[in-house]
């Protein structure tokens, strides 16, 4: 049986999980876009996932932020779509032998600040700035490189 979330977004296998739930691929059936899925228990005793689509709304827009699909409730989980990202900086940093050019990190570090510093102008903090925070685009985001992720952790000031 296939699971569809919203009506459009058709559930696919499991890529992820952690504090926040379980994360799943998922396929857009209106356009055959891929997507991530992210599913929260409704009974979890600390919710963050509606808090981290709130921001995702709030920060739409800026370049190197994941599009926000949608967001609600599906059965016993709160349900977030998001746009599909690809690997962390932190797993390509271990794909290249822990060993990037100057170059690279050159423009890594010119896209991280532009991000924070969106973010900031927006009048968030990201408080767990680290290289699994910040993924790799893929298919049309893929020229956007560096994108921020697991906003969860930002807070409003």
């Amino acid at each position: 049986m296939d699971h569809v979330v919203s009506g459009r977004f058709k559930l696919g296998r499991k890529i992820g999980s952690g504090s926040f739930g379980e994360l799943y691929l998922g396929v857009n059936i209106q356009n055959g876009e891929e997507v991530a899925i992210k599913l929260e228990s409704v009974k979890t005793k600390h919710p963050q996932l509606h808090y981290e689509s709130k921001i995702y709304m709030l920060l739409q827009g800026g370049t190197g932020i994941p599009n926000l699909k949608w967001f609600g409730v599906e059965a016993e989980y709160n349900v977030m779509v998001i746009d599909l990202l690809g690997p962390s900086l932190e797993d390509l940093f271990n794909y290249c032998n822990r060993k990037f050019t100057l170059k690279t990190v050159l423009m890594l570090a010119d896209q991280l600040i532009n991000r924070v510093e969106y973010m900031h102008s927006r009048g968030f903090l990201h408080r767990d700035i680290k290289p699994d925070n910040f993924l790799m685009g893929l298919g049309r985001k893929a020229n956007q490189q560096c994108l921020c992720h697991r906003l969860r952790a930002c807070q409003k000031v």
